[in-house]
């Protein structure tokens, strides 16, 4: 089962120096940081800032050829975590065929925010991430405390 959630937060790993995307279901029970790439990173602030580029994005242009084929971007899951990486889908309708795309997760929620599109986690993802794993997971399950504590203000004023 998928559980919708909302992109909180983006901030930068003090320890790693790469951006987290940190994502949080509407109840406030669940939170998954996702590690992504500066560049997917800036991709998804200049989309939480509401700042359009002069010249169309990767995933503006994505966006584009997907609506100029008479498709919609329906969702994307994040699907599985596997050795620390995770995977996503997008989900489309095209003509009335429902069509599923593997993707990054960075890359599929940078598109679902310019779709306004859902983002939805599949609970087993939520529980594999949840589960104290490999020698940086410390580091990790110290990170997932003090985001499901964290006043929301300091994680930005992105609901999305």
């Amino acid at each position: 089962m998928a559980v919708e959630m909302k992109v909180k937060g983006l901030m930068v790993d003090p320890v790693s120096n790469m951006p987290i995307i940190v994502l949080k279901d509407s109840g406030g029970d669940s939170v998954l940081p996702i590690w992504v790439g500066i560049f997917e990173a800036n991709a998804i602030a200049m989309q939480l800032e509401n700042v359009i580029s002069p010249r169309p994005m990767t995933h503006d242009l994505l966006k584009s050829v997907i609506e100029s084929l008479s498709g919609e971007i329906r969702r994307v899951v994040i699907t599985d975590l596997k050795d620390n990486t995770f995977f996503a889908r997008i989900d489309l309708d095209s003509s009335g065929q429902s069509l599923e795309v593997d993707a990054r997760p960075s890359d599929a929620m940078a598109l679902a925010l310019r779709a306004g599109a859902p983002i939805f986690v599949e609970s087993g993802v939520l529980t594999k991430s949840a589960q104290p794993g490999e020698a940086d997971s410390e580091q990790t399950e110290r990170l997932r405390r003090w985001l499901e504590t964290v006043d929301p203000n300091e994680l930005g004023r992105y609901e999305m």
